[in-house]
């Protein structure tokens, strides 16, 4: 009998992380379709679907002339029974994957953070309804605080 007591608790203990994955993962959802924000060069856009139980998602810069640019792969990715934001960079000074590690779920803020990325250090995105999403990175360059924001609306309301 304590042989099975045993294993339903390790069973449980090694299932917890794995559930609350999937819990953050669903909660961030809200993510899937597409959002825009405007700038006085264009607009950048993110484009998230699901990705089998996972979520991914393409960055673009759409300049004023027509060009678009895909900027960045974005991806929820699990590592270790952890999950991570993963940013698959594409321009000049942002090429290559990297990973942050979602350290803070708190009233719809979900906070991804890579301490050793040179910038940003953390990748916020809070849910802020059907209809926008507000983003923001930030972290220190050569010891100042830098943050830049992102308000998103949400381009098709049917996704």
């Amino acid at each position: 009998m304590k042989h099975y007591l045993l294993l339903l608790i390790l069973g449980i203990t090694i299932s917890l992380p794995v559930q609350a994955q999937h819990k953050a993962i669903k909660q961030l959802h809200f993510l899937l379709g597409s959002w825009e924000m405007k700038n006085a060069k264009g607009n950048i856009s993110e484009v998230w679907k699901k990705d089998g139980k996972s979520l991914s998602g393409r960055c673009y810069k759409h300049y004023v002339n027509g060009d678009s640019v895909l900027t960045e792969i974005i991806k929820l990715i699990t590592i270790d029974g952890e999950l991570y934001f993963s940013v698959t960079g594409f321009e000049k000074d942002n090429k290559g994957t990297t990973n942050f590690k979602l350290v803070s779920v708190k009233k719809q803020i979900f906070i991804f953070e890579n301490k050793n990325h040179d910038f940003p250090q953390r990748i916020v995105y809070e849910n802020k309804g059907k209809t926008s999403l507000v983003a923001w990175i930030e972290g220190e360059i050569e010891g100042k605080k830098m943050k830049m924001d992102f308000v998103y609306q949400r381009k098709n309301l049917s996704n």
